[in-house]
């Protein structure tokens, strides 16, 4: 079986996805919950976010194309929204937020970083 996904898609969403699918999980979770209920932990957090945390737990041969969109888009939107220049700062709340709710902490250093 051929992956959907090259090589280069994949080590970019996982260059630019910086967080722990134990991180993404927690944070989802928290996110979902509010005063009166908290989504069951399946549902938790944004469609995208969710399946951002299928992805991480992937071979990459076991890559659909629904999976390779999903990367792209997440790829796109941390590119557009996180430039490489910029240092790790937390930003505005909802901008911070929105990103963490796709796997990118803008908080934490650069891969490669010594910070």
């Amino acid at each position: 079986m051929t992956s959907a996904v090259t090589e280069e898609t994949w080590n970019e969403f996982h260059s630019v996805v910086n967080m722990t699918s134990r991180e993404l999980q927690d944070w989802l979770r928290t996110q979902a919950a509010d005063e009166n209920a908290e989504q069951p932990p399946p549902h938790a957090g944004p469609e995208t976010g969710r399946h951002v945390l299928a992805i991480l737990s992937k071979r990459l041969g076991d890559l659909t194309e629904t999976d390779a969109e999903v990367m792209r888009q997440v790829i796109d939107t941390v590119r557009a929204q996180r430039p490489p220049e910029l240092d790790p700062k937390a930003g505005d709340g909802p901008w911070r937020h929105a990103l963490m709710n796709i796997g990118h902490d803008p908080l934490k250093p650069p891969s490669g970083s010594t910070a």
